[in-house]
């Protein structure tokens, strides 16, 4: 309903003010760690595709070589035995620390807190070949958070791959603020128990 969906907004936009406020001392330690690695920028920026299809950049604090697609193909990560992670890169994509730009994402509107992980067109028109629900999604802002990631991991393969759609599927039939509220304590305690996902 469009109550929801702008309960939803809203607790999305204040949510990320005051997290990123408290988080900004962290934001500069990482920030500062990737300069000193290999003074290569800290930020990486990608196009991604969101809510009713539209591009977006996400942001993220980047964990790769600067040439980590130097072929220019798209690649997946390969888990955390990636030759393409930095030093410091590792750590934080094993600790999600390379996802706190994205609060920015949410500010902004691109993201929600909870919904599906935004793509890039490259792989969603492998996983449309496979199953066209997936055009589904966009009726939602993606997300930084789901059950799908915390359940499913990090997608490397195309089985993960629609595997991760059906739970987003899913999410999208039967989401509330509630849902949204519990996924998001259940990623919160995971991390802080160094759930690996």
């Amino acid at each position: 309903s469009g109550f929801a969906r702008n309960a939803k907004r809203i607790f999305d936009f204040l949510v990320s003010v005051i997290l990123l406020l408290l988080t900004s001392p962290i934001f500069l330690i990482v920030y500062i760690a990737i300069k000193f690695d290999d003074g290569g920028p800290a930020i990486f920026k990608q196009e991604r595709i969101g809510y009713k299809g539209k591009p977006f950049m996400l942001y993220k604090f980047r964990s790769m070589k600067v040439d980590a697609e130097k072929n220019g193909k798209p690649q997946l990560w390969a888990g955390g035995e990636d030759d393409r992670l930095t030093k410091v890169g590792k750590f934080i994509r094993e600790h999600h620390l390379d996802e706190l730009p994205q609060f920015l994402n949410i500010w902004k509107g691109d993201m929600s807190f909870v919904g599906y992980r935004p793509e890039r067109q490259y792989f969603i028109d492998k996983i449309v070949k496979e199953n066209p629900d997936y055009v589904k999604l966009y009726a939602m802002r993606p997300g930084v958070f789901s059950n799908a990631t915390l359940y499913n991991g990090y997608t490397d393969t195309m089985e993960k791959m629609l595997t991760r759609l059906d739970m987003d599927l899913e999410y999208l039939e039967n989401h509330n603020l509630w849902v949204d509220i519990t996924i998001i304590f259940k990623t919160g305690m995971s991390i802080l128990t160094g759930k690996k996902f």
